[in-house]
């Protein structure tokens, strides 16, 4: 069961979530729990809540936030989190926050952190909207950044064929930042109110969003061993 840290990572998509949060898991054990991976896992085991969220999925119906509270519930328990976790894509909204807050509390934790990785919203869809990959062996590249050395044919198996993937059209990506900034913002503020959010420059290098990741990572861990005290009292908003 989580006895670490319980961090969350925010940031639209293309922001860097998946790798940060890889970089987190190799150095400090923190385990990277997204929706998506939660919903399918329990689905696939048969679980209570999985066998509802199957039922939602089948129908194109949202999956509910108590049915998602639920399978996180059963997957808080797993004996490979011990060092901590860190939530990708729940929670979405306010009450997606409260609620959480409530479940966690149930078990003593808190949220450590809040980490928002800021982008530039014009920077985001250049970076995205120019990606493309070899069709033949996959190797990536991109418009600005990684072009091919030889125009139209790759660096790695001389194949002349790339793609795109739909969703990184610029339209697309710009439709989708929107979205984020106004779905998250409630969330922002929420985190700020309670003095856990932190901001990270995720336009920077790799290696210096890990860094800053790393040491807010770092501050966690310090002191998110240790029992929440305002567990029974309820929600007070002070950090630890």
């Amino acid at each position: 069961m989580v006895t670490g840290p319980v961090l969350i990572l925010l940031g639209p998509p293309g922001a860097g979530k998946g790798t940060q949060a890889r970089l987190l898991h190799e150095r400090y054990g923190l385990v990277q729990l997204s929706t998506g991976e939660l919903l399918r896992a329990a689905v696939a085991a048969g679980t209570e809540a999985g066998q509802k969220a199957k039922v939602a999925m089948e129908a194109g119906a949202l999956v509910s936030d108590e049915i998602v509270l639920a399978i996180l519930a059963d997957r808080l328990v797993g004996p490979d989190l011990g060092q901590g976790i860190i939530l990708d894509g729940f929670p979405r909204t306010a009450a997606q926050a409260r609620a959480l807050d409530a479940l966690l509390e149930t078990r003593g934790r808190r949220i450590a952190a809040a980490i928002s990785l800021e982008v530039d919203d014009s920077a985001m869809v250049e970076r995205i909207s120019g990606r493309s990959a070899c069709a033949a062996c996959g190797e990536g590249y991109h418009d600005s950044f990684k072009p091919p050395r030889k125009p139209g044919v790759c660096d790695s198996c001389g194949g002349t064929a790339f793609m795109r993937r739909a969703d990184d059209r610029a339209a697309l990506v710009t439709s989708r930042l929107t979205a984020y900034h106004s779905e998250t913002e409630p969330l922002i503020g929420y985190y700020r109110e309670r003095e856990v959010l932190h901001a990270v420059d995720a336009m920077a290098e790799i290696a210096a969003i890990a860094g800053a990741l790393g040491q807010i990572a770092q501050d966690a861990i310090a002191r998110g061993g240790k029992e929440w005290p305002a567990a029974k009292a309820g929600l007070t908003g002070e950090p630890n």
